[in-house]
C-alpha cells in the first residue's frame, strides 16, 4: 500500500482506533481505512502469534514442502490438505518437546473418531 500517495490524496487522516487509520480522500470525500499500517493484519493488529503456534505452523509448512518435492510427479495441480501423517508427526514432535506423553488409540477409539454414528 502506497501510504505516502494515499496521504497526498487525502484531505484528512485520523486514527479511528488503535492500528486503524482513516483517510478521507480530497476529490471524492470517500473514506479508506488502513489496518496495521498496511502490513499483514494478523501480525500487525493481533500482535503476532505466540512461538508455540508458529513453530507448529512452520513445521507443517516445511514438511509439506518436502512432501510436494518428493511426490510432485504424482500430484495434480490443485490444492491439497496437509497429509494426516505430517500433521500427526508434527503433533507427536511438539508433545515430545513439551515433555508430554500420548497414548495410542485402540481400534475402538479410531472407529469412534472416524464415525458420525456415535457421540454426536
Amino acid at each position: 500500500i502506497d501510504l505516502k500517495s494515499l496521504k497526498k490524496l487525502s484531505k484528512t487522516m485520523r486514527e479511528v482506533r488503535p492500528l486503524i487509520m482513516e483517510y478521507t480522500l480530497t476529490a471524492t470525500k470517500r473514506r479508506i481505512n488502513v489496518l496495521g499500517e498496511g502490513r499483514l493484519v494478523n501480525l500487525a493488529c493481533a500482535e503476532g502469534h505466540p512461538a508455540e503456534v508458529m513453530d507448529l505452523s512452520f513445521a507443517n509448512q516445511a514438511l509439506s514442502c518436502e512432501y510436494i518435492m518428493n511426490h510432485h510427479t504424482r500430484l495434480a495441480k490443485k490444492v491439497y490438505k496437509v497429509p494426516d501423517e505430517i500433521d500427526q508427526q508434527v503433533a507427536r514432535l511438539k508433545l515430545r518437546a513439551m515433555g508430554a506423553r500420548i497414548d495410542r488409540l485402540s481400534a475402538r477409539q479410531k472407529q469412534y473418531l472416524s464415525s458420525w454414528e456415535e457421540g454426536t
